[in-house]
């Protein structure tokens, strides 16, 4: 029976099966202006090469200690079929500005169109560090 399960978890840990590598949150995007950001202020550097990046929830925020965290996500499933496949890496470089934070995750522009086919929608999204 230990040798099923060492096979079992091995098999699990190589494979990338939905659900059990990453968390599952929800996401919206927003609009520039993108400065001031509550990591690194109007410092331009801060922001990754290719637009992508996200602003975090209070649940991944962690008092600013998620500032500069890499999540790779994908599009899981929203109303009308919007997710494109495969998945996207992104970097947290803001703090949401909305109370209560509209998702778990607030995508720019450039990284919301990357992995969904409509610009308004709230998806769900599935995401690890």
């Amino acid at each position: 029976m230990r040798s099923f399960l060492t096979y079992v978890l091995l098999v699990c840990s190589c494979l990338d099966i939905p659900g059990i590598l990453g968390d599952i949150g929800t996401a919206t995007s927003y609009d520039p202006p993108y400065l001031p950001t509550k990591c690194k202020g109007y410092d331009q550097d801060q922001f990754p090469e290719g637009g992508l990046f996200v602003s975090a929830s209070d649940g991944l925020w962690d008092n600013g200690a998620a500032c500069g965290r890499r999540y790779r996500l994908r599009c899981i499933s929203g109303l009308r079929r919007p997710c494109k496949e495969g998945s996207i890496v992104v970097q947290v470089v803001d703090f949401c500005q909305h109370r209560p934070c509209p998702a778990t995750m607030v995508l720019s522009k450039k990284a919301f169109d990357a992995i969904s086919r409509i610009p308004s929608a709230k998806i769900n999204i599935e995401y690890a560090q």
